[in-house]
C-alpha cells in the first residue's frame, strides 16, 4: 500500500492561496487609480499630506493590535535604521506623490509605463549597483527599453519624466527596503512615522488656501480623504502575507496586474490619447518585460533540472 505525503498537497494549498492573496493586493493598487479620481479637485501635495496622515494612524493602530511598538522604538533608536527608514520614506513619498500628481493631472497611461519599467529598473539596479553579471537576455531588454524611452519622448514632446520618476523611486525604495532589518509591515510603519509630521506641518501650512481641503472639502471627500489611510495599508498587509507563502517567480509576474489596469483605464476609460507611435514606445517596454521574464523561467527549469533528475 502507497502512503501519500499531505506536506506537497499542504504546499499547493499553501501556494494557491498566497497567490489569491497576492492577486488580491495588486488589483487593489491598481484600481487605486479610480480612488484617487475621485479627489482630482485637490493638488496633489495635499493629498499626499493626508495620506501620510491617515497612512500614519492606521498604521499606528495595527502596530498596537501586532503588540510591535518595541519593535519600532528600537528601529527609531539605532541611527542606522533611522537614516534608511527616512530615506525610504522620502523615495516612498516621491513615488507616491508623482503617481497621484500624474492620476489628478489626467496621465494615467503614464503611471503604467511607469510600473511597466519598474520591473526593468529593479534588474539594472541588480547589475549597475550590486554587480551582478547580466545574461544576454537582460542585456537585450536593456536595448528595448531604451529604444522604447526614445520612441516615448518623441511621441510625448519631452521625454516620459512622470514614468521615469515612478519606475526609478519603486526601484531605489524596493532596493532600500531591503537593507532595513524590519518586516514589511514594521518597516511600513517605521516609513509612515518619519512621514506623519512633516505631513502635518504641511496640511496646516495649506489649510488656508480657498482651495484647500478643510476650507472646501464635503462629506463625502472627507470620506475619501479618511480612506487614503485605509487603501495604503490594506493591500500591503496583503503583499506581505502573499510574499511569504509564494515564490518571487510567482509574485513577480503579478507585479504587472497594476500597470495593466492602469493602462487600461487611462485609455478605455479616461480617454487619454494613444497614438501610434506611442503604442509602438510601449510595445518595445512589453518586448522587453517578455524577454526578462522568459529569462527567470527558463533559468529557474534549468536550476530545478539536477533536484528531478
Amino acid at each position: 500500500m502507497t502512503t501519500v505525503s499531505a506536506a506537497p498537497a499542504a504546499a499547493d494549498t499553501s501556494t494557491g492561496r498566497g497567490v489569491q492573496i497576492g492577486f488580491t493586493a495588486y488589483l487593489i493598487w491598481g484600481l487605486l487609480t479610480i480612488y484617487w479620481k475621485q479627489l482630482s479637485a485637490f493638488d496633489a501635495l495635499e493629498l499626499i499630506g493626508w495620506r501620510m496622515l491617515f497612512a500614519g494612524i492606521v498604521m499606528a493602530i495595527i502596530t498596537t493590535a501586532r503588540g510591535m511598538w518595541p519593535t519600532i522604538l528600537e528601529a527609531f533608536r539605532d541611527i542606522v535604521r533611522l537614516r534608511r527608514l527616512t530615506a525610504a520614506a522620502l523615495l516612498l513619498t516621491a513615488n507616491w506623490g508623482s503617481y497621484v500628481w500624474a492620476v489628478v493631472n489626467d496621465r494615467v497611461i503614464e503611471t503604467a509605463l511607469g510600473y511597466f519599467m519598474a520591473p526593468l529598473g529593479t534588474m539594472a539596479v541588480g547589475v549597475f549597483v550590486l554587480k551582478e553579471t547580466p545574461t544576454a537576455a537582460q542585456r537585450l531588454a536593456f536595448a528595448l527599453a531604451a529604444v522604447a524611452v526614445a520612441a516615448l519622448t518623441v511621441s510625448y514632446g519631452r521625454p516620459p519624466w512622470i514614468a521615469m520618476l515612478i519606475a526609478t523611486t519603486w526601484t531605489l525604495y524596493g532596493l532600500s527596503k531591503r537593507r532595513i532589518r524590519l518586516d514589511a509591515v514594521n518597516s511600513l510603519a517605521g516609513e509612515t512615522f518619519v512621514l506623519v509630521v512633516p505631513a502635518a506641518i504641511l496640511l496646516v501650512a495649506i489649510s488656508g488656501r480657498a482651495d484647500s481641503a478643510v476650507s472646501s472639502a464635503d462629506f463625502g471627500d472627507w470620506g475619501f480623504l479618511i480612506g487614503t489611510g485605509v487603501v495604503t495599508a490594506i493591500p500591503l498587509m496583503l503583499f506581505a502575507s502573499a510574499a511569504q507563502s509564494i515564490p518571487f517567480t510567482l509574485l513577480g509576474p503579478l507585479n504587472l496586474i497594476v500597470p495593466v489596469i492602469n493602462f487600461a483605464l487611462g485609455w478605455a476609460f479616461y480617454d487619454e490619447d494613444m497614438p501610434l507611435d506611442r503604442v509602438i514606445g510601449f510595445a518595445f517596454v512589453w518586448a522587453a518585460l517578455i524577454v526578462v521574464m522568459w529569462d527567470r523561467i527558463r533559468i529557474a527549469r534549468a536550476a530545478r533540472k539536477p533536484a528531478t533528475a
